[in-house]
């Protein structure tokens, strides 16, 4: 797969299209990438995903934006391994945030990325102020000459499968609905960071992984992690929170404590896999009671893997 970045377009030939932020990479992304892919070979063209980063609420409002589903790296290897052909990851800024609705087709859409067939929801909004439409679209695909088409809504037990549901899932502890609507486990992933080691002072080292951006759960989990460099799939308990009981106000972290791991793995990408929900992040009076608390959830952890083999 070729990917491209930034505000200069790649000028490629002639390519079936479509166009998101893509958060989740969910079921319905999916159904999306699978029309392009297959319209682009009856058509022989290149398939092509034009997604953005920042997402626009991200660029417009950080401090309110939803929480972020999937890390561009982590968006990107599902486009590839659901088989497009090119990405172009264009840079959400003032300048594109600008650009008039027909200006950004003719030369975003058109001369920049060659679109001969587009496939965008009905619902799609772009350009400046969200004035464009898909029946902007629609005229101008008859005037300028490329076909379009409107996605349908893909829903799960008659609800419409979207980002939102999956985050709204994923806050409410319900990891088996969001892998639902997913089509796979949530993960999130990230380089081994080092951290104050007070896991180990605690008896529980933790690889440790700042998150950049407002995490979409919350509390201790069942986990799975794979170490990207040697595909070692590892079991283990992880927190995600500001671990209030040490600090106030403190970045989110994901902390891991790895099942009968010793390696050092500091740098190393690791990817985490979330099997159920524990409990949420607590406040406790003091570091014994947070060891006990630990324990506790590193035991229940055990007792998981006893019972799924």
């Amino acid at each position: 797969m070729v990917v491209t970045h930034g505000t200069r377009l790649p000028g490629a030939g002639r390519q079936a299209l479509t166009v998101g932020n893509f958060d989740g990479v969910h079921l319905g992304h999916r159904a999306m990438l699978e029309r392009v892919i297959a319209q682009a070979r009856g058509l022989g063209l290149a398939s092509c995903v034009l997604t953005f980063e920042p997402h626009a609420r991200e660029f417009f409002s950080p401090a309110t934006a939803p929480a972020r589903l999937t890390r561009l790296r982590d968006k990107l290897e599902l486009f590839a391994a659901a088989g497009i052909d090119r990405v172009h990851v264009a840079r959400f800024d003032a300048r594109l945030a600008g650009v008039a609705a027909e200006r950004f087709v003719d030369e975003v859409l058109l001369r920049g990325l060659g679109a001969a067939w587009l496939l965008v929801g009905r619902d799609f909004r772009f350009g400046a102020k969200r004035a464009g439409d898909f029946a902007l679209l629609e005229r101008m695909a008859r005037e300028r000459g490329f076909a379009l088409e409107a996605m349908p809504d893909v829903t799960l037990d008659a609800v419409r499968v979207s980002s939102s549901a999956v985050r709204a899932a994923l806050a409410a502890g319900e990891l088996a609905r969001a892998a639902r609507l997913l089509g796979r486990r949530f993960t999130l992933s990230g380089r081994v960071a080092h951290g104050e080691r007070l896991g180990r002072a605690l008896g529980f080292p933790t690889a440790n992984i700042v998150l950049r951006r407002r995490p979409p759960l919350a509390g201790v989990f069942v986990v799975e992690a794979e170490l990207e460099e040697t595909q070692a799939r590892l079991r283990g308990a992880a927190s995600v929170g500001r671990r209030p009981t040490v600090r106030d106000n403190a970045l989110p972290l994901l902390e891991v404590h790895l099942l009968d791991f010793e390696a050092p793995i500091y740098g190393k990408h690791l990817r985490v896999t979330f099997l159920e929900k524990l409990r949420d992040e607590e406040k406790y009076d003091g570091l014994d009671a947070l060891r006990a608390a630990i324990a506790r959830d590193v035991e229940r952890t055990r007792e998981y893997f006893r019972n799924h083999g």
